[in-house]
């Protein structure tokens, strides 16, 4: 293949308030932000629109497939997909009732990342046991698969009550609405993604990328072992664009630095310091910088993890909203652009 024409570039929000001044937004003002943001993406020339699904302080996602309903009644073209959905923690067949009609709303432009959930708060949430984490997702999984590819179906299971011919309304479109699987460094999630046909999301949030190397490698050996299609990869990082390498790092450190901080506190992460962070921009998972460095970055990634997709993260606690707004056009005008030109002259290898 000589260039990624293909290739796509997608957007994550965590529903995480922005400020505007010295004024936090409320959460309801974050939330109309976001479908502001999904609507500057879409005229910026990105392909992708995300959000996550996440049940703590500072965080408006909780709702997903309402956030991406209205936003499709805001945009035309953009696809509209989740950062991550909970499966373990979703019913199957709730889950396929909101994204059939957000797919029938937008017009089919709906798609997921199913995840098992780094964030747990959901699992006490809803009256799940963290012992149950990856039983949960299996055979929710399979329940859920089964329900965009089958017309009718019958099934019985332990996490939900048991479906007789059971058809669901409004219908997806036939074999369903693009489904990824996401993976933080489980080689039982790879294979599981390859085991059931569907595309891999790798998030790194950390550390070198092209760890992941080897984790791609394996899911191409297992789609040939289950003799699937070879399926598209796909990374979600953090970072900022902004007109100047100096600016996004002086930016993104100031807002980076305190949810770190609490992250190392609560998950016993490292505690962040200046010479780490950049250590994280120049070599690691920080995609911070002007559009010809992350461009430069990106395409990097591209060629080493043979990668048909990269969704930036860019919405973090408290950043302000002209900075988050600026890295949306960014990376839609210059970035995007930028990078498949780099794939045309020295190609992935996908």
């Amino acid at each position: 293949m000589t260039k990624n024409p293909g290739f796509e570039f997608g957007l994550n929000s965590f529903g995480e308030v922005a400020t505007d001044g010295s004024r936090t937004l409320s959460d309801a003002e974050t939330v109309r932000l976001l479908v502001d943001e999904a609507r500057l993406a879409e005229e910026a020339g990105l392909d992708v629109f995300s959000v996550g699904e996440h049940y703590r302080e500072g965080h408006n996602d909780s709702a997903t497939p309402v956030l991406l309903a209205a936003v499709a009644t805001a945009t035309e073209r953009i696809k509209l997909g989740t950062s991550v959905t909970v499966l373990s923690t979703n019913d199957p067949v709730r889950l396929y009732h909101d994204f059939s009609t957000v797919d029938a709303v937008s017009n089919g432009r709906a798609q997921l990342v199913l995840g098992r959930a780094s964030a747990t708060e959901s699992f006490p949430l809803f009256g799940y046991d963290l012992a149950d984490y990856e039983h949960l997702f299996e055979e929710k999984l399979e329940l859920f698969m089964r329900l965009q590819r089958e017309e009718s179906v019958t099934w019985s299971g332990t996490v939900r009550a048991p479906l007789v011919n059971q058809t669901l309304h409004p219908r997806m479109r036939p074999g369903g609405i693009p489904t990824w699987i996401g993976v933080g460094g489980s080689p039982d999630s790879v294979v599981r993604a390859a085991k059931y046909g569907l595309p891999l999301m790798l998030a790194i949030i950390g550390g070198r990328p092209q760890r992941f190397a080897g984790h791609v490698e394996l899911y191409h050996r297992a789609l040939s072992q289950f003799e699937q299609p070879v399926l598209p990869v796909g990374q979600h990082s953090l970072g900022l664009i902004a007109d100047t390498d100096s600016e996004a790092v002086e930016t993104w450190w100031e807002y980076w630095q305190p949810v770190v901080a609490k992250l190392a506190a609560e998950r016993g992460f490292y505690k962040p310091d200046r010479r780490r962070y950049l250590a994280e921009i120049e070599g690691g998972a920080l995609f911070v910088g002007s559009p010809e460095t992350v461009a430069n970055k990106i395409a990097t990634m591209a060629r080493d993890l043979r990668l048909s997709r990269f969704d930036l993260k860019y919405d973090i606690m408290n950043l302000p909203r002209e900075a988050r707004a600026r890295s949306i056009e960014l990376f839609g005008r210059e970035v995007a652009p930028r990078v498949r030109e780099l794939l045309t002259k020295a190609p992935s290898h996908v």
